[in-house]
């Protein structure tokens, strides 16, 4: 009788069709998660017109989401290998869907308020999961690649949200745009029979014949009597925050952490207030929408060209200079007076902020083992959301002050200087795939836990 890995099966397999298609629906799902949180800082000044709000209060909404996501991030991502991480990427794809949409309907700020936050739970908890999903069924070798491309649909949907937003914002209000974001719950039937469940969760499960079915998507010739090595100490219990730290874990996970932190505030500083900024410093809103569709075409082009930078020369050596970057391109942006220089400038910040946080994901997937990855992702999106909670009161409050454009950006682009040094200390020699490595190299096939040798 035939006993196989199916963990090592999807490492070495090569791509098919069962993939493309997989990755074309997570990265749809990503995409309506990216619209759904960036139209907010599109609606702003709409908002407050409408409702006479400050800049204060503005900010203000912008953390409360940002709490549910990070909460949504905690839950969802701890709890993803008790439920499946399937059910929860469609749990969480219909609560940010239905909430977004329910937000159009909102006549008072308190209402508008609730149902964002219950949205941000569902934002917090879909990224995590995805990233674990297709870090289960993407080949070892394509597997950052792959991570990085799907994240792309963030920053997709965030360029759709600022289009939507020049075409419907002055004709017809902010209601519309809000009403688009709903426009997954369409989609969740296809999801829910493309998407297939988390091969460790089938594992936990022993379901061997669900197993069997998935991986002859992969690997067609598998035969009915095949047997499944399973991993029954650590593997099978559910994935804990703690053993994030064991192992000599602890550090890179703190800077895994910080790192994140770091770069969501320059994220959702500018997701929230770059229209504004850009109003500031004397251009209209259509102009100043499009500064926010050139962020994210910056952030899906430097995910895609640094991501292969990142198979050539490796996490570090790319990201680490890539911060630095977006740091002095916030600093020369507060002195550019030319229109298309500071297009230049934002297509830099978008790769150094949105795209450095895509590839940020894929790093943390690989670097932990299966049986940790989901704990990993959600636990380090959750610290990172800290970020997102105090970047848009803190830019709220500065933005009182009047101040001059530069002094914003600095203050934003200091974020982008700890990121940096954050990364610096994370240790490549505790990484998973170090040990991956390490077993190829003596020909040994093994199946990742998070039991390794002190």
């Amino acid at each position: 009788m035939n006993t196989v890995n199916p963990i090592e099966i999807v490492n070495q397999s090569k791509l098919k069709g069962f993939h493309y298609i997989l990755v074309l629906c997570l990265f749809i799902i990503m995409m309506f998660d990216g619209y759904d949180v960036v139209i907010y800082g599109a609606t702003i000044p709409l908002l407050k017109e409408d409702w006479g709000i400050s800049n204060i209060v503005a900010g203000a909404i912008s953390s409360y989401t940002t709490i549910g996501t990070a909460v949504g991030a905690v839950i969802f991502g701890l709890y993803a290998d008790r439920f499946g991480k399937k059910r929860i990427i469609v749990l969480t794809t219909f609560l940010f869907s239905f909430f977004t949409l329910l937000s159009g309907f909102a006549s008072s700020p308190l209402f508008f308020i609730v149902c964002r936050v219950i949205a941000g739970l569902g934002f917090g908890g879909v990224m995590p999961n995805i990233a674990a999903l297709i870090s289960e069924y993407a080949p070892a070798k394509h597997r950052a690649a792959i991570i990085s491309f799907i994240f792309c649909g963030y920053s997709v949907g965030a360029m759709s949200a600022s289009i939507s937003g020049q075409v419907l914002l002055e004709n017809f209000g902010w209601q519309p745009v809000y009403w688009i974001g709903g426009l997954p719950l369409l989609l969740l039937p296809f999801v829910v029979r493309i998407v297939p469940e988390s091969i460790s969760t089938l594992m936990k499960q022993k379901d061997t014949s669900g197993l069997v079915a998935i991986l002859r998507k992969i690997e067609p010739k598998l035969s009915n009597d095949v047997q499944f090595t399973y991993v029954e100490q650590e593997q099978l219990k559910k994935s804990s925050v703690r053993d994030l730290f064991k192992n000599k874990l602890g550090l890179s996970t703190a800077m895994f952490w910080l790192s994140c932190f770091c770069t969501f505030i320059l994220m959702y500083s500018l997701n929230t207030w770059l229209p504004t900024l850009m109003m500031n410093a004397g251009y209209d809103l259509k102009s100043s929408l499009l500064f926010v569709a050139v962020l994210q075409i910056g952030a899906i082009g430097g995910t895609l060209v640094f991501g292969n930078l990142i198979q050539l020369l490796g996490f570090k050596r790319v990201l680490i200079p890539l911060y630095l970057v977006g740091a002095v391109s916030l600093v020369l942006i507060g002195f550019s007076n030319n229109i298309y220089i500071a297009y230049g400038l934002i297509a830099i910040i978008g790769a150094a902020s949105v795209g450095l946080q895509n590839m940020s994901n894929a790093y943390v997937a690989q670097y932990y083992s299966v049986d940790v990855r989901a704990a990993a992702l959600g636990s380090t999106m959750a610290f990172g959301r800290i970020g997102s909670i105090v970047a848009p009161t803190y830019m709220g409050i500065l933005l009182t002050f009047n101040l001059q454009p530069q002094f914003n950006f600095f203050a934003i682009g200091v974020a982008a200087i700890f990121g940096a040094i954050a990364m610096s200390l994370i240790r490549e020699e505790r990484a998973d795939y170090a040990d991956e490595k390490q077993a190829n190299a003596n020909h040994v096939p093994v199946l990742k836990s998070s039991t390794k040798s002190v």
